[in-house]
């Protein structure tokens, strides 16, 4: 009867054991849900208190007047792109791109070659990007419809998924979206890696790699110095 309650003893010991430590590992579970939780909503609201420090910022931008000096420069740029685009990217889109990249002291030639890399050098407006676990990337500057939303807010535009087949339309928002990154960052090549892998990959490529140098942000920013090179001799 002894060793009948001893065993007996042994038993329930073992039992309640295993359900600690089943507890403790659905605790364990939990926590980790929670902190992975906790992290996404740290990232969400770091998002947007950059989002509306970009727009308290901006609030006060003044834009430059235009004269007949100005213009004369906007048609010197906007044709060094259409003949190096071979009249694909067509002379009201470069107009339209040199004027808005003055409001935010962008240089127009990264915006150009950044729509170039985008649409492989066709600049077509309608271009749908391969499919993507993310879903897929629309327009000459290829936003996805998880980002430009957003953007559009930022930018004061409305916003529809056909509108990102309007160059113009989009022309705009990847000047307002390099804008916020860049005020973000504060250099082109976290800000233009950041506008091709998305705010996470940019951290993720400078995590594995030491820097934000990607091939993508080096192109771009190489053949737009040539470019204004190029303008500034003409």
């Amino acid at each position: 009867m002894l060793k009948k309650l001893q065993w007996l003893g042994i038993v329930m010991v073992f039992l309640v054991a295993c359900i600690s430590i089943y507890k403790v590992s659905q605790y364990k579970t939990q926590i980790n849900h929670l902190q992975a939780d906790k992290m996404e909503l740290s990232n969400k609201i770091n998002e947007m208190e950059t989002q509306t420090a970009y727009l308290l910022n901006n609030q006060t931008l003044q834009l430059n007047s235009s004269n007949y000096q100005s213009w004369e420069n906007y048609f010197e740029k906007a044709e060094v792109m259409v003949k190096d685009s071979e009249g694909r990217f067509l002379r009201p889109w470069a107009t339209f791109l040199v004027k808005e990249a003055e409001k935010y002291n962008i240089d127009p030639f990264l915006v150009y070659e950044l729509l170039k890399v985008e649409t492989g050098t066709t600049f077509d407006p309608g271009l749908v990007g391969p499919e993507t676990k993310y879903g897929h990337a629309y327009g000459m500057a290829q936003f996805m419809k998880n980002t430009a939303p957003w953007v559009a807010e930022m930018a004061e535009l409305p916003y529809e998924d056909e509108l990102l087949y309007d160059p113009y339309y989009s022309i705009k928002l990847s000047l307002v979206y390099l804008d916020y990154l860049h005020d973000r960052y504060g250099n082109w090549n976290e800000t233009l890696t950041a506008y091709h892998r998305g705010m996470t990959g940019m951290k993720q490529y400078k995590l594995k790699n030491g820097h934000a140098k990607s091939e993508y942000a080096l192109i771009i920013q190489t053949n737009a110095k040539e470019h204004g090179l190029l303008a500034i001799a003409n």
